[in-house]
């Protein structure tokens, strides 16, 4: 059992982590690479994924940080390049609001209105807000056609583009859209916005492959049947399946038997995200285990009643680092990883707060 101390220390640090990545512009960045503790050897992920962010600014106020919300809620208003116009928030971003990588992943719409529902739950929204919300939702909304986007998107782990003519959607994507905008509506009521979310729960819900006992990552005429631990979002944050749902059961059981390794949980099947080169040849060694996915599936099992499994997962992941959380935990020391991840820091926090462990 990690001590109550050891607890407490990363949580004063992934603190300092999120404070450190929230700039002076509003901005929070996923890792801060402009810091002498960030490893000179990984990649520059000074960068802005709304979604990160999203959860970042759940986990700060979790630790009791009400600062940095406001700000990025107008960066996000004021600086990401083409909001204004389209309602849509795009892969990411420079630190001054340029788009970076241009894909357009509906997720960070979704994860941005879930943010501004748990900053606001219970206070008045100023009239700023207020547009932010409608842009956010009504940009949703503007390209649903009753089954799926009319936008091609990509999934949160930037690996693969859904289509329209093939009626495909990331089913995390959905998940966090369904439930921003059903958030959304209770914040600010609206018919439109309660009528797409409940469609985009009814894709959900259809999609689950009875022959194969889990919810797969794509829906549509075509679908990814690799098990992808996103799919853990169906239940947290998001709340589209209840966590004992039989469902939910088989598409974890899957998970652990498909992508769990000795450290922990892989992103999907075969992943193969920094995978290195050797002799001037591309080797697909594939990822490493990542610290924040840990976490968001020890959160699972608190909630389906298994705090033996949460607990013990929340303690093999502390122990595979003393400082800083790293974006993935590598079987071998060539592979250089993104340290600290922002977004695992506040997985850490948000895991923390969910087992009572502070």
């Amino acid at each position: 059992m990690v001590s109550k101390e050891r607890i407490k220390s990363l949580w004063e640090t992934s603190k300092k982590v999120i404070l450190d990545c929230s700039l002076e512009n509003g901005a929070i960045v996923a890792a801060n690479s402009d810091k002498s503790y960030y490893p000179k050897d990984a990649y520059n992920y000074r960068y802005i994924w709304p979604r990160d962010a999203g959860y970042i600014c759940v986990a700060a106020q979790e630790a009791g940080i009400d600062t940095i919300q406001k700000p990025f809620f107008d960066w996000v208003l004021e600086r990401s390049e083409g909001f204004k116009e389209t309602n849509l928030l795009y892969q990411n971003y420079s630190t001054n609001g340029t788009k970076f990588w241009l894909s357009f992943q509906p997720d960070q719409n979704g994860t941005m209105l879930w943010a501004i529902y748990k900053f606001f739950e219970k206070k008045k929204i100023p009239k700023k807000y207020v547009t932010l919300i409608k842009k956010l939702a009504n940009g949703l909304c503007n390209i649903w056609d009753k089954t799926h986007f009319t936008k091609k998107t990509q999934g949160l782990w930037e690996y693969y583009y859904c289509y329209p003519d093939l009626d495909e959607n990331h089913t995390y994507s959905l998940a966090a859209c369904a439930q921003g905008l059903n958030l959304a509506n209770k914040l600010i009521t609206n018919k439109r916005w309660e009528i797409v979310s409940k469609q985009m729960v009814k894709q959900i819900q259809q999609r689950y492959a009875q022959k194969l006992n889990y919810f797969t990552r794509t829906t549509g005429k075509i679908k990814l049947l690799k098990i992808d631990a996103s799919l853990i979002g169906l239940v947290y944050p998001f709340d589209i399946v209840k966590p004992n749902d039989e469902r939910m059961i088989k598409t974890i059981e899957i998970m652990e038997a498909k992508i769990m390794v000795k450290t922990g949980l892989l992103r999907y099947e075969y992943d193969t995200y920094d995978a290195w080169a050797i002799e001037g040849g591309y080797r697909g060694k594939g990822a490493g285990s990542w610290p924040l996915l840990n976490f968001w599936l020890a959160i699972y099992y608190y909630q389906s009643g298994n705090k033996k499994s949460a607990l013990s997962l929340y303690n093999k992941t502390l122990k595979q680092f003393e400082d800083y959380i790293p974006e993935q935990v590598f079987d071998n020391d060539i592979q250089q990883t993104v340290k600290p991840l922002a977004w695992a820091h506040a997985m850490f926090i948000l895991a923390t707060k969910e087992l009572g462990l502070i």
